[in-house]
């Protein structure tokens, strides 16, 4: 084999995983480059988001990085309501037992401030290993020699060779797909996040929702506001801003084709929020992303010869009702790859070091909180079409009416159930149905008078930046059969909108018609929606072109 540069770890991807693998690597000595593809790390980023530091976690983002809380992140967040919606009507239940469970704190972030932060962090450690941080450089594959995967291959370098792999290179892993560990095929395995990141001062935050300057609050929507789909809302409040966005099950969202945006925009618009938006809107970003569901998704052994995969590239995001953690499980995870590497170099075999890191993170109790058991016994049961159709039937019948008036206490208490939620089946029953009945027959009519006029689609794509360079996306079949459902689901087209990613037309050839489907890769925000619904061949665009997130 050709002689190629050599390090002793490439991390590819400085986000929360990248950086906990990249700084426990340095702190254990190890010779580590770290490979981002964004101008800046965080660029490519989008999160809800809340970081968690969980008690039970062996390793957190601030035992990693001591200055982190003061530095990176936004307000702690010290209370969490769910918002059962019907309409006008709306249940409101305090949540704070669940969300503190297992719990040391819990503090809202921006990906672009958060992820930068932490880059400044790892190029500062990884140096003084004799390695550092490179920006604006996209790892298109693993380098293999004999079939052994031995390194990276990159757009804008030449190949590196290294003794291991980090995949941290997110929900879009170029890497976990070249090595056969994750795949795009099932809609069903994902879901899509949105979200506008909405300018507010701190003075302004702490009257609305009733906190301090050290304080903060997550609510979370479900209910009838999103037409049926299988998801919710969120509100998060920053230092000076609110994250306000949604999450629906990828499958839901085709299956429906419901608009991402006009999603968004019922959650912006409904009366409930008017209470915390006031009268002046101004939209700083608007974002998405791919979420994967681990307990579908989690790789059960996320390693193959060098390579390892860590947070959404080994699909380690917790989606479960109102719980929704991920970047703490890609900290953990980032970490114990380099613990198993540095371990495994000791004994004097690195190459052993996945099956360390796979040994660890079920040692450690991680897969079982992103594949818990409970889920496989009882949710998938509840996914079973006559179990599902008698459970709708039932909520929705005078009887379940009733039990639902009579048990509204003990209902907010099954809320705060981490046993109970980690059952949750992926049914319109938890997000749609059980919501809005509970609505009807517990809520009260919210009156106030929202006046929130959201930015036009158009003007939401012309607001972020770009510098696209080549084309990253092919349409193998463009024909409405196949690759349609990208018209409605990508998160910056829309039926009847041509200024998106995608546009369908009817074409008229030789007497005949055929519905098919354009692509234009410029708006493009790299969520990789299409990749999963439609016929595409999608790699990431090169180091530093695409879309340029300043919030994230």
């Amino acid at each position: 084999m050709t002689d190629h540069e050599h390090y002793e770890a490439v991390v590819v991807g400085c986000g929360p995983g990248g950086a906990a693998a990249a700084a426990n690597l340095a702190r254990n000595g190890v010779e580590t480059l770290v490979l981002e593809r964004g101008v800046d790390a965080g660029s490519k980023n989008v999160s809800g988001g809340l970081i968690y530091a969980e008690e039970s976690a062996p390793y957190t983002i601030d035992s990693l990085f001591p200055e982190f809380r003061e530095q990176a992140s936004e307000r702690p967040v010290t209370e969490n309501y769910i918002h059962n919606i019907a309409g006008d009507r709306v249940k409101s239940f305090d949540i704070g037992d669940l969300h503190h469970h297992d719990t040391e704190w819990a503090d809202a972030v921006l990906r672009r401030k958060m992820d930068s932060w932490l880059a400044q962090r790892v190029h500062e450690l990884t140096r003084e290993t004799g390695g550092g941080l490179l920006t604006e450089v996209h790892v298109t594959g693993l380098l293999r020699d004999g079939g052994e995967i031995v390194g990276v291959e990159t757009e804008e370098l030449d190949p590196i060779e290294a003794d291991l792999v980090v995949a941290a290179d997110g929900v879009n892993s170029e890497l976990a797909r070249d090595a056969g560990l994750m795949d795009w095929e099932d809609p069903e395995e994902w879901f899509q996040g949105v979200k506008a990141t909405v300018e507010m001062d701190p003075e302004t935050i702490n009257e609305r929702f009733d906190v301090d300057d050290d304080e903060g609050v997550a609510h979370l929507f479900s209910g009838d506001l999103f037409d049926g789909v299988r998801g919710g809302g969120f509100l998060y409040t920053n230092e000076s801003s609110l994250s306000i966005g949604t999450v629906f099950h990828l499958d839901s969202i085709a299956e429906e084709r419901a608009e991402p945006h006009e999603l968004l925009n019922n959650l912006l618009t409904h009366p409930l929020l008017a209470q915390w938006l006031g009268d002046e809107y101004e939209e700083l970003e608007y974002s998405a992303k791919l979420v994967p569901d681990s307990k579908k998704v989690a790789h059960t052994s996320p390693h193959e010869d060098r390579l390892v995969l860590v947070g959404d590239a080994a699909g380690q995001m917790q989606a479960q009702g109102p719980i929704i953690k991920g970047m703490n499980h890609a900290v953990t995870a980032g970490a114990l790859a380099a613990e198993a590497f540095a371990d495994a170099k000791s004994r004097g075999s690195p190459h052993q070091a996945g099956e360390l890191y796979e040994s660890k993170l079920y040692d450690e109790g991680v897969m079982d909180k992103l594949r818990p058991s409970n889920y496989n016994i009882f949710g998938k049961m509840g996914e079973l079409e006559a179990v599902d159709n008698i459970s709708n039937s039932l909520v929705k019948s005078t009887i379940g009416r009733v039990g639902i008036k009579l048990t509204g206490g003990l209902l907010e208490r099954a809320y705060s159930s981490p046993t109970l939620v980690s059952m949750i089946p992926d049914t319109k029953l938890p997000y749609v149905t059980l919501p809005t009945v509970i609505a009807e027959e517990l809520g009260e009519r919210v009156t106030d008078t929202n006046t929130v006029e959201p930015p036009e689609l158009d003007d939401r794509i012309g607001d972020l930046t770009y510098d696209v360079g080549e084309p990253h996306i092919e349409l193998l079949d463009n024909s409405f059969a196949a690759s349609g459902t990208a018209v409605t689901a990508c998160p910056v087209s829309a039926k009847d909108f041509g200024g998106g990613c995608y546009r369908d037309e009817t074409v008229k050839t030789n007497g005949a018609e055929e519905h098919l489907v354009s692509l234009d890769t410029q708006p493009c925000v790299e969520c990789g929606t299409c990749a999963v619904v439609a016929d595409t061949h999608w790699e990431h665009p090169a180091g530093g072109k695409g879309v340029d997130y300043q919030q994230g």
